[in-house]
């Protein structure tokens, strides 16, 4: 018994050894969140608002924390928790900054615990409202100047709102912001809005066709023809405001067609910015799609597809789809890749004869990087064309530069000083 003994003490003393002296692994960092693109991009979008009071770091941490990829009603629950604290918190205290800051804390939050939900989720509508409420209120409460514009629309009517910017504002260009295929129009406060205030701007956000509440209250879809949409801002905002110096026309993600479609039908928009790039619908839409779907569908397996498409467990590729139906008004999930066909600035981008600054990631997994040289190369009749790609060292590498604001808000306020000095 005393022999077994020894040799169990000498067993687990080797084993202590082995484990003390074996190299270990280093203790890195890691720059992800998730394994899952989607998930890890929706959790970064939310801390790219902590500079500006829309979010705290642990807060959104102890969140991503409790939150499993792929787990739609989870990422609910983590989201929605957090904008309910930060509800909470805004109620009880008695600062007046903190209260504002609290708020827009909880708009970031109940925005994002709706991400992932399906457009028709019967908690969406309930989310959209405290996401709204919470957000205008924070703006009231910090005094924030802001003006709430109606803009007729045939039978509808597109939402703007408008920030005056600080004295002297008027001797520079007014930035026009629009969002893309699923920013709301409050959150561009927080992208943008807040930073060019500080830079001394003036602001106009709108919300167009497929966006925001005028997709969920309206059901107005999306049109690719987005001079439309914007020159009817436009119209609606000059014939109510001084004319300012120049006009600067931002769009963000998908912004980045509509934006510069927009600008070559309209002679108003001295400037345009593509934040990020986006050139080619199709081809972005399609890009992660496997090439047998395509075969499939060219010879009219029809039942396979839909058998396929219901049973996709790809969370950004079942969100984008689910999406897509929702804001291009089409019941058929290869009829969302259709739809992106029509928004492309191949046949327009020759019409646009403004400045121009153009924005790209190199890891952006939504638009291929080579984009940025397709659009570039067809501005053939810009005043001026400015085109970075931002690479993983700088930080910006992601879409829309998520997690490094100040690093394109400094690109883009260099260049509007530069080329409307």
């Amino acid at each position: 018994m005393r022999r077994v003994f020894i040799i169990v003490l000498v067993v687990l003393s080797a084993a202590v050894a082995i484990v003390a002296l074996w190299p270990s692994s280093p203790d890195r960092g890691q720059t992800a969140f998730f394994g899952d693109r989607a998930y890890d991009f929706e959790a970064k979008r939310v801390l790219n608002d902590v500079a500006v009071a829309g979010g705290d770091t642990q807060e959104a941490l102890q969140a991503i924390a409790d939150i499993e990829a792929g787990d739609a009603d989870g990422w609910y629950r983590a989201w929605k928790a957090a904008g309910d604290r930060a509800s909470a918190l805004a109620a009880h205290t008695d600062s007046t900054l903190e209260q504002g800051h609290a708020l827009l804390r909880a708009h970031t939050y109940y925005r994002t615990a709706e991400f992932f939900l399906s457009p028709h989720d019967p908690r969406r509508p309930a989310l959209w409202k405290s996401n709204v409420d919470a957000f205008y209120h924070g703006l009231e409460v910090l005094g924030v100047a802001h003006e709430r514009i109606s803009i007729p629309y045939g039978e509808h009517h597109l939402n703007a709102v408008y920030y005056p910017g600080p004295a002297g504002a008027e001797r520079r260009p007014l930035l026009v912001v629009v969002g893309g295929y699923d920013s709301t129009m409050e959150e561009l406060y927080l992208s943008i809005v807040a930073a060019a205030l500080r830079h001394g701007y003036s602001v106009l956000t709108y919300e167009g066709p497929g966006q925001g509440s005028v997709l969920r209250d309206q059901g107005l879809t999306f049109e690719s023809n987005w001079e439309k949409p914007n020159g009817a801002v436009l119209d609606t905002f000059l014939a109510a405001h001084a004319r300012p110096a120049r006009i600067v026309l931002l769009g963000e993600s998908l912004g980045g067609y509509l934006a510069p479609r927009a600008a070559a039908f309209d002679s108003r928009i001295d400037g345009v910015v593509a934040f990020d790039v986006w050139y080619d619908g199709y081809a972005i839409a399609t890009r992660h799609v496997p090439g047998f779907v395509f075969w499939l569908r060219k010879h009219q397996y029809d039942g396979v597809l839909r058998y396929l498409a219901s049973h996709n467990s790809d969370p950004g590729s079942k969100w984008a789809t689910d999406n897509g139906q929702w804001v291009f008004g089409v019941t058929d999930p290869f009829a969302v890749m259709d739809a992106f066909k029509a928004y492309t600035l191949a046949p327009v981008a020759g019409r646009i004869k403004s400045d121009v600054l153009l924005l790209a990631g190199a890891d952006d997994h939504f638009v291929p990087p080579d984009q940025l040289d397709a659009l570039r190369s067809s501005l053939t009749q810009a005043r001026s064309v400015k085109a970075i790609l931002f690479d993983r060292a700088s930080g910006g590498s992601l879409h829309c530069q998520i997690g490094a604001p100040s690093l394109w808000q400094g690109v883009l306020f260099d260049w509007m000083a530069g080329t409307f000095p």
